[in-house]
């Protein structure tokens, strides 16, 4: 039987970048409880099928549940896309119907008509999200007018996790996608960085977009939106702990966890070894 008890948030990752909104959130609202789980040893997400992207999320939002969590946010951007609306249609209604579920598309998405005045934007992202195309349906939803181009990059996410996002080697591979992008739609003045892990290439993908497109990374939007949620939702904001405090699980080895959140974070966290499924 679940707890009803106020917990964490709690905050799903497939790898590293979720850390990057959980950062964003803390900076928002550092008074809560948080709990982050890394699926680290499954990582990455972006190329698996919808079966498999729904089933893996389905066990990391069981956990949480477990662990006291009463709302949970996908800070994944292909859970997300694939794992999101079913979770929330078929999973809560027999899990808890009071527990809540969000992603971190529909955030980026609400804000993005007052970002762009061409009503050109663009999205780089993962493979899995690209084909989902989640953002162009969640934009296009609220943005009829707004054109939505996106390119996939592949390569991105093991240039932060293998901490080559500073090498030489990395601008052929952010200059080759950016350069794709903007060849489908040069009248792209706002791109939108659909993978969590993407901000640590910040400094590659600003030397490479044209002058004046503007980049948009999702933590701070995404932290405006929960806390926005949590005022329109006053029953749900009473369930979750305030203690400033926050967990690390994950699946894989802790100390390359440890490792490897620094460069997200930049302090040292503690973390815990779990297994799901």
């Amino acid at each position: 039987m679940l707890s009803k008890a106020a917990g964490p948030i709690g905050i799903f990752d497939s790898g590293y970048g979720g850390l990057t909104i959980l950062h964003g959130i803390r900076q928002l609202l550092p008074q809560y409880d948080y709990l982050y789980l890394g699926d680290n040893a499954r990582a990455p997400y972006g190329a698996r099928s919808f079966d498999v992207v729904y089933e893996f999320t389905r066990q990391a939002v069981v956990r949480l549940f477990e662990e006291g969590c009463q709302l949970v946010i996908l800070g994944c951007n292909t859970a997300s896309a694939k794992a999101l609306r079913t979770i929330q249609q078929q999973d809560l209604p027999l899990i808890d119907p009071e527990r809540r579920v969000l992603g971190i598309i529909r955030p980026t998405a609400e804000v993005i008509g007052s970002l762009t005045r061409s009503r050109h934007v663009g999205i780089l992202a993962t493979e899995g999200t690209i084909k989902s195309e989640s953002y162009t349906l969640e934009i296009q939803k609220l943005y009829p007018d707004i054109q939505v181009s996106g390119v996939a990059c592949p390569f991105w996410v093991p240039l932060v996790e293998y901490q080559e996002a500073d090498s030489p080697g990395a601008d052929y591979f952010v200059k080759k996608r950016v350069d794709q992008l903007m060849a489908l739609d040069a009248d792209i003045d706002a791109v939108i960085l659909g993978c969590t892990h993407y901000p640590l290439l910040m400094p590659k993908i600003v030397k490479y977009v044209p002058t004046g497109v503007r980049i948009i990374a999702q933590g701070d939007y995404v932290a405006d939106s929960l806390r926005t949620y949590l005022q329109r939702h006053p029953g749900m904001e009473n369930r979750c702990s305030k203690g400033g405090h926050v967990r690390y699980l994950t699946t894989e080895n802790a100390d390359k966890f440890r490792e490897s959140a620094q460069l997200f974070l930049h302090e040292h966290v503690e973390v815990e070894t779990i297994t799901l499924g």
